[in-house]
C-alpha cells in the first residue's frame, strides 16, 4: 500500500508515520499557503513562504526541535531567508490566522475520523456537546525591550478553547494578546459560533446573563456553573434528586432577567460535595435550560466531565511544547500555542485510527497519550529526513477511503504495549520539613545509609 521506503518505520513506528501522513494530507504547505492568503490582511508574502514557518513550528511544538533557531539552523539551506526574517514573520502573525488554521484542522480531522467511523458517542444524545475554557499563557523570558526592566511575569496573551468530547478534538479557538484580559469579554466571539442543537460546558467565569440568552435565543442549551454575581427569582423550592459520585443533588426552578426585563426559565442544581473544594466549597452550583427528562444527576455528571478539556490543556503542555517560553511577542506565542492545538487534533486522528483496529476500551481507557507523543517527537525528524517529500504524495492523492485503509493499516502494525497507561495510586501526604539554615544542603548518599 505504501512504499518500500516506508516499511522501516511502517514495522518499527507506524504511530510516527500516521502523523506524519495526517500532516501531509491536512496540512500540505499549497493549502497552508492558501488559507494564510485568504485570511491575512497586514502579512503578506515576500520571500518567506507562511508554509515554511508552519512547518518549523510544528516540529519545535512536537518536539523534533528545541527551539525555532534549532529548526531553522537544520532547514536553512532550503530557507533563503536569515533568522531574523523567520522571527519576524512569526511575530506577526495575525491572531485570525491562528484561529482559522485550527479550525480548518478541526474539519480536516473530523472528516477522516467520521470515514474511520470512530466518531465517539455523544455525551448527550441528540445535542453536540462543547465545552468551553480559557488558557492562559505561561509567563515568558524578558527578551523583548519593554519586559527588561521589569521583574514581573510577561503574559504573551490568552485563550480560548472549544473542546469537542465526541471527537476529542479542539474545534476552535479564539486568542487575544491582552494576558490580562478578562475570559468575558471574549464571550461575544464565542457566542457567534452558537448553532442549533449545541449544549455548551463552562465554568463560573463563563455565567453571564448574555450567555444565557444568546444561547437559548439561537435554539441551545448550556451548563454553566453559577457566579456569585447571577441574581435569579426561585420558583420553587430545592428538592432532593438523588445522589453521585463524590455528592448528593438537589434542584430548584428559578428565573433570571435580561436588561429587557426578559425572563429565562432554568434549572438550579446543586452538588453538595462529601469533600470540599481547594477553595473550601462544600456546594456546587449548576444552572442549566436542559430539559427536565435530562435528569439532575445527568446533568451534574456532565459537568463535572468539563475536566475533559483541562486534561487537554495538560496533556499540551507536558506532552507537546505547547508555549515556547522564548517566544515573547504575544502573535508568535499565540500562533505557537495554536500549533499546539492542532498537533492535539492529529494525536486525536492517531487514536482514532487505533480505536478502529484495537476497539475503544483499550485504547481509550489503556493508552497514554504521553508514549504517543514521544514516539512521534522521537522519530519525526530522521523520518522526514530518510523519506523523501515526494513519497509523502501518496497521503494526499489518496481517495478518502483508501486513506482510511492505509491509516488501519499502519494501526493494525502498532504494538499497545509500548504506550500502555500506568496509572499512579493515590498520592501520599507530604510529610513536614526540617530547615537548617546553618546546613542549607544535604548528602543523599549518607541519608540513605542512615535508613
Amino acid at each position: 500500500m505504501l512504499g518500500k521506503i516506508f516499511d522501516p518505520f511502517v514495522k518499527k513506528s507506524p504511530v510516527a508515520v500516521m502523523a506524519g501522513g495526517i500532516l501531509e494530507r491536512v496540512f500540505a504547505s499549497d493549502k497552508v499557503d492558501e488559507l494564510f492568503e485568504q485570511v491575512a490582511e497586514r502579512q503578506y508574502t515576500r520571500d518567506l513562504l507562511f508554509s515554511t514557518i508552519f512547518e518549523l513550528m510544528i516540529q519545535v511544538v512536537c518536539g523534533s526541535y528545541k527551539s525555532v533557531h534549532a529548526a531553522y539552523q537544520a532547514s536553512d539551506e532550503q530557507i533563503a531567508v536569515s533568522i531574523t526574517s523567520v522571527y519576524n514573520k512569526l511575530n506577526a502573525v495575525e491572531p485570525e490566522t491562528s484561529a482559522t488554521l485550527v479550525r480548518y484542522s478541526a474539519q480536516a480531522t473530523w472528516q477522516i475520523i467520521q470515514d474511520l467511523g470512530q466518531e465517539l458517542p455523544s455525551w448527550l444524545p441528540g445535542y453536540r456537546v462543547k465545552i468551553l475554557d480559557g488558557n492562559c499563557h505561561e509567563a515568558t523570558e524578558h527578551r523583548i525591550r519593554e519586559l527588561r526592566q521589569t521583574a514581573g511575569g510577561a503574559l504573551p496573551g490568552k485563550s480560548l478553547a472549544v473542546l469537542d468530547p465526541a471527537l476529542k478534538t479542539i474545534i476552535d479557538v479564539f486568542p487575544c494578546e491582552d494576558g490580562h484580559a478578562q475570559e468575558r469579554s471574549l464571550l461575544g466571539q464565542v457566542l457567534s459560533t452558537v448553532r442549533p442543537g449545541d449544549c455548551w460546558i463552562g465554568d463560573r467565569n463563563f455565567c453571564t446573563i448574555q450567555l444565557m440568552f444568546t444561547i437559548t435565543d439561537r435554539n441551545a442549551d448550556f451548563i454553566v456553573r453559577e457566579h456569585k454575581n447571577i441574581r435569579w427569582e426561585a420558583r420553587g423550592r430545592m428538592k432532593s434528586r438523588g445522589s453521585v459520585d463524590g455528592g448528593k443533588v438537589s434542584e430548584q426552578p428559578v428565573v433570571v432577567k435580561d436588561k429587557e426585563g426578559r425572563e429565562l426559565e432554568l434549572r438550579r442544581i446543586r452538588i453538595r460535595l462529601d469533600e470540599p473544594t481547594r477553595d473550601g466549597e462544600r456546594d456546587v452550583f449548576l444552572l442549566t435550560r436542559l430539559p427536565g427528562k435530562v435528569r439532575a444527576r445527568r446533568v451534574a455528571d456532565l459537568y463535572r466531565k468539563r475536566w475533559t478539556i483541562e486534561t487537554a490543556f495538560q496533556e499540551l503542555a507536558e506532552y507537546l511544547n505547547s508555549e515556547i517560553n522564548t517566544l515573547g511577542y504575544p502573535k508568535a506565542a499565540l500562533f505557537a500555542f495554536s500549533i499546539a492545538l492542532i498537533a492535539y487534533n492529529v494525536m486525536s486522528v492517531v487514536r482514532g485510527a487505533l480505536r478502529s483496529v484495537h476497539g475503544e476500551e483499550a485504547i481509550e481507557q489503556g493508552i497514554s497519550s504521553y508514549y504517543i507523543a514521544d514516539e512521534i517527537s522521537g522519530t519525526y525528524r530522521g523520518m522526514m529526513i530518510a523519506i523523501p517529500e515526494k513519497h509523502w504524495r501518496i497521503f494526499r492523492r489518496a481517495a478518502d477511503q483508501e486513506f482510511a485503509k492505509i491509516l488501519k493499516m499502519l494501526a493494525s502494525n502498532v504494538t499497545l504495549r509500548k504506550y500502555k497507561k500506568h496509572p499512579r495510586g493515590p498520592k501520599k501526604p507530604v510529610p513536614p520539613r526540617r530547615h537548617n539554615k546553618s546546613r542549607p544542603h544535604v548528602s543523599t548518599s549518607r541519608l540513605i545509609a542512615q535508613r
